[in-house]
């Protein structure tokens, strides 16, 4: 580089010879000379500068550009050609970075060096580390600034890799622990301390046994110790002991790190706490799996541990059994008294029954009042009567529930493995068939399948498939049975009785379907069929001159809806039925299911001058009073309790005991299935009102009931011959 002394000396000589000044010439001359000198001075300069790797810029003290070596161009992808004479701002990735007093500074002090991020010609942004260095003259004045640039992103990026480690590292929700090749930790972050309750302090040094819990064998460790020598690393659930000594599940992560020859030099583990997501996974598992009210195994699990059962029992050739369980008299309890005492009892029930059995029999809750119990490696089939009986003594005791009282009882129906069924669908559903026909008894008891109930079970299914369509193509129609006046001995009444024509069967009993239709809910459409039909009928007697008479409709539970009243009101508008010409029959087990609801119900009809008749009084569980409460017209004395009279003392002391408290209540009384002089004598001597029976006629026809109407056909006051 040329000094000031060249530079004056060169500027000299140009303004001689501009003057014409004779003695420029020689001076000319031997300034060529000197600049020659310095030129090769300067290129040999040059050289050296292209033969250093780093970056070398040289700017003058204001900051432009005035050599720029090969390694300048390689590092910023510029040419010298492109680069001297601007200013070196133009390299800057951050020019607002640019410190005003930088050069002050920089001429003050010296020598500086910094980290910087500079900008290549592709665009390209990077980290350089940059050293200055002044140029001085002979007078030590500085004359220019030199600067050494080196790249350093991936240095910088290392840093800063490694600065995000160290955060995760502290920062991380997961415990983590390094140890050495000799497993002795080395370092642990927060999280470790927060789990374990051990302090770096109290960890460094240590080994990883400092954690173990005592719950896992030698085994298990070495097989964990052979994955990591073979794959490197291990990761699995492990029950570890806090500083406190409490043990916890963790899910743990060890990995071994290897330096480049390939030797371990450190292990790191990291782990979590799992305590939590074990706790969320047993109440998973425990509402897919349990009956959350008695904790008893529901249907889901029953069948699991069944299927497996049968497995083992087929291996074995083991016996074992199911009873399916249906609890008798839980349904009133529940509907009176309320389904918190419902649903204590069910609990209290459910306790019973697992205290009555062997530890590896199942009980379970299916749902409602329904439970089944699973007999495994029984010797014979009467066994699983034995434990039958068993049950039904363990529910005899009366359940106390708030200062109730409450006796249930239960039928049971029992499927053996492997007579009946070699699978847990079938066993179930063959012991629920049996449970059918103990429940039919009306009492407490078991019963064991057999291919009959089977058969019957099936024709009920047939019977429900067909019953839907009866409406339909028209097969149900009426019967009525006349009620006869005691006193005249006149027709007062009939009672409109469901049959079912079916195209291949003929005549099908009520007993056959009526209970199908409740059970499936098909009586609410029998019962609306019913209605309509009984009214239409009453209405063509009247408008055929015969003389009015009431119209009697038996009603299902199941009609006691909301709407019941204003359903009645527009059957008997559309036939144009007066409304004391229409009774309605309920069955005193209605009385007992929402008994203000069905209270308001009944006053609604009464206060619209429909008669109402409690059938088959005696027969249920409602309470007496009731009979003051509601507006009942008629009492109906049971068949049952004629059907012995006067014989039997005991029905002719229940049948004066309903016809003498029916007067004194103010409500007539009528008397069903009379078939003998002598019965209705007796009931006559009791004050009855009415009666039905065989005595006077069978269920008949419309056509048939119309004939006697028109003949006013009557039984006379004494036992003789109708006429």
């Amino acid at each position: 580089m040329p000094d000031d002394d060249d530079l004056n000396g060169i500027e000299a000589l140009g303004r001689a010879l501009l003057r014409g000044d004779e003695g420029a010439a020689a001076q000319g001359g031997e300034l060529l000379e000197r600049v020659g000198r310095l030129r090769e001075r300067w290129s040999e300069q040059t050289q050296i500068l292209d033969r250093i790797n780093d970056s070398i810029i040289a700017m003058d003290l204001d900051g432009y550009v005035t050599s720029w070596n090969h390694g300048a161009e390689r590092l910023f992808g510029y040419t010298a050609a492109e680069v001297v004479g601007r200013h070196i701002l133009f390299l800057y990735a951050d020019p607002e970075d640019d410190d005003p007093s930088f050069q002050d500074v920089f001429l003050e002090h010296g020598g500086r060096e910094m980290e910087v991020r500079r900008r290549r010609k592709s665009g390209e942004v990077f980290w350089a580390s940059l050293q200055l260095s002044l140029v001085r003259d002979a007078a030590g004045d500085p004359t220019a600034i030199i600067g050494y640039l080196t790249d350093i992103t991936e240095r910088i990026e290392s840093q800063e890799t490694l600065r995000l480690h160290a955060r995760i590292f502290e920062h991380s929700d997961d415990g983590i622990l390094i140890t050495d090749a000799q497993e002795r930790i080395v370092s642990v972050n927060r999280a470790f301390s927060r789990i374990t309750g051990y302090s770096a302090e109290e960890a460094l040094g240590q080994t990883p046994r400092l954690l173990r819990s005592g719950l896992h064998g030698p085994s298990f460790y070495a097989e964990i110790w052979r994955r990591i020598e073979v794959e490197g690393r291990w990761q699995g659930e492990i029950q570890d002991q806090r500083k406190t000594g409490e043990t916890y599940p963790t899910w743990v992560s060890i990995s071994a790190v290897k330096n480049i020859d390939g030797k371990i030099t450190h292990y790191f583990s990291i782990f979590s706490d799992i305590t939590e997501r074990k706790r969320a996974e047993e109440r998973i598992h425990y509402l897919a799996y349990y009956d959350a009210l008695t904790d008893l195994p529901n249907r889901a699990l029953f069948y699991k541990l069944v299927d497996q059962a049968l497995i083992e029992a087929r291996r074995n050739r083991e016996h074992g059994a199911l009873l399916f369980i249906d609890l008798n008299r839980f349904k009133p309890i529940n509907d009176t008294l309320g389904h918190s005492v419902g649903d204590r009892l069910l609990q209290r029930i459910g306790l019973r029954l697992r205290e009555t059995l062997r530890n590896e029999d199942v009980v379970a809750r299916l749902g409602g009042d329904e439970f089944v119990v699973a007999l495994f490696d029984i010797a014979r089939r009467d066994h699983a009567g034995i434990v039958a009986q068993k049950l039904l003594a363990a529910l005899d005791p009366a359940f106390v529930i708030d200062d109730h009282e409450l006796t249930v009882g239960a039928a049971i129906g029992i499927s053996v493995y492997p007579q009946d069924g070699a699978d847990t669908e079938t066993l179930l559903r063959l012991a629920d068939i049996a449970m059918y026909r103990a429940k039919q008894t009306g009492e407490d008891g078991y019963a064991f399948y057999s291919h009959e109930m089977n058969r019957r079970a099936l024709d009920r299914l047939k019977i429900e498939s067909n019953l839907r369509h009866a409406i339909v193509r028209d097969e149900l129609l009426l019967h009525y049975q006349p009620k006869v006046d005691i006193a005249s001995g006149r027709i007062v009444g009939a009672e409109a009785l469901v049959r079912w024509r079916h195209p291949e069967r003929g005549m099908v009993a009520p007993v056959d379907f009526v209970p199908v239709a409740e059970e499936t809910g098909l009586i609410i459409q029998i019962s609306a069929w019913v209605l309509e039909a009984a009214v239409r009928q009453a209405r063509a007697w009247q408008d055929a001159g015969l003389k009015p008479i009431k119209m009697a409709v038996n009603l299902s539970a199941r009609d006691f809806s909301a709407a019941l009243p204003e359903r009645v009101d527009r059957v008997l508008a559309a036939h144009g039925l007066a409304p004391e010409w229409l009774e309605l029959e309920i069955t005193e087990s209605m009385l007992m299911h929402s008994t203000e609801r069905v209270i308001a119900m009944m006053d609604a009809l009464a206060q619209r001058g429909i008669t109402l008749s409690l059938d088959d009084f005696g027969t249920g569980y409602s309470s007496l009073s009731y009979l003051k409460r509601f507006p009942i017209d008629t009492l109906k004395i049971d068949r049952s309790f004629v059907l012995n009279i006067p014989t039997d003392t005991s029905d002719c002391a229940i049948a004066g005991a309903i016809a003498g408290m029916a007067k004194q209540l103010g409500h007539k009384v009528i008397a069903e299935g009379v078939e003998t002089a002598e019965q209705l004598s007796f009931l006559k001597c009791l004050g009855c009102d009415e009666f039905q029976g065989y005595l006077f006629s069978p269920p008949v026809t419309a056509d048939a009931f119309a004939a006697m109407l028109a003949a006013d056909k009557r039984l006379v006051p004494e036992p003789g011959p109708l006429v």
